[in-house]
């Protein structure tokens, strides 16, 4: 997201699936993974392209995610919304953009908080879903990528990046297309895979120790792919040129996919130290 000065690492990593710890046994594409010395912004180079956008976003729902998924508590994205009306000073009928809406369970959470509530969602299997099992009304609903979507300036109050700027080309350029729609003083919050999780690191390390050219980072690249991963500092440099603040940000533990036995001590060790897996990082647009 910040210009790239130098790149002080050049690791390859097996795509497809997971390289487990044999990566050299497993069959799939390589490629290089680099990382910025200056905001800790990690990618690969070269990245991998869809010969189509099916191919990267036509992967059906069933396959993606649990049939559990599809059902929709009163809890679903409640700390977010407390987040959010504690940075704005929240109206009934203030309105919501969920980019990468995929099955419109956000968009139903806030619509319960009393937000109006638009959406897009690149995906066509989860656009129809959507709309056919979880009833999100087909004029709030578009299905279309960022890079399409158009919507009138100063609009929105809120607008959401929910586990999606990973999986965008120019994740700068989406941040600067969202705040353009967004009111001055409005919030957008983003949650990101974070480049400082620790269970990287230790696998990392565990790699470098036996004398393997691999990293664990952006591992394994499967449709839709994960692009990037970010620091708090990438945004922190991306806020200078871009005319935003940082009101808040938080990282999330999410799984530490180890041993059971070895999370009493790994969480508490990434709560304490920020070294989560998921960076959510709430943004403000200047007045």
């Amino acid at each position: 997201m910040a210009q790239l000065p130098r790149l002080i690492k050049s690791l390859v990593s097996v795509s497809i699936k997971s390289q487990g710890k044999n990566p050299k046994n497993k069959i799939g594409i390589a490629t290089t993974i680099v990382q910025c010395k200056q905001c800790g912004l990690i990618f690969s180079n070269p990245q991998p392209i869809p010969e189509n956008i099916s191919d990267h976003y036509g992967v059906p729902p069933e396959e993606y995610w649990k049939a559990d998924y599809f059902k929709i508590d009163g809890h679903y994205f409640k700390t977010e919304i407390n987040t959010l009306k504690s940075l704005y000073n929240f109206k009934e009928g203030d309105k919501a953009l969920d980019i990468g809406a995929g099955l419109g369970k956000c968009m139903i959470a806030l619509q319960r908080a009393g937000y109006d509530v638009y959406g897009f969602e690149p995906s066509k299997p989860f656009y129809e879903r959507a709309i056919s099992k979880m009833g999100i009304a087909s004029d709030k609903l578009q299905n279309t990528m960022i890079e399409d979507a158009n919507y009138p300036n100063n609009f929105f109050d809120f607008i959401t990046f929910g586990a999606v700027l990973e999986h965008l080309y120019d994740p700068s350029s989406s941040i600067k297309k969202a705040f353009k729609w967004l009111k001055p003083g409005g919030i957008i919050q983003i949650e990101v895979p974070s480049s400082d999780w620790l269970i990287a690191k230790i696998l990392n390390t565990c790699y470098k120790v036996r004398g393997l050219d691999y990293v664990s980072n952006l591992s394994p690249m499967h449709e839709p792919f994960h692009l990037f991963e970010f620091s708090l500092k990438s945004f922190q440099l991306h806020s200078v040129v871009n005319q935003y603040e940082i009101v808040f940000h938080e990282y999330y533990v999410a799984q530490t996919f180890m041993p059971k036995v070895l999370d009493f001590v790994l969480v508490p060790i990434m709560r304490l130290t920020n070294k989560g897996m998921q960076l959510c990082v709430w943004l403000q647009k200047k007045e």
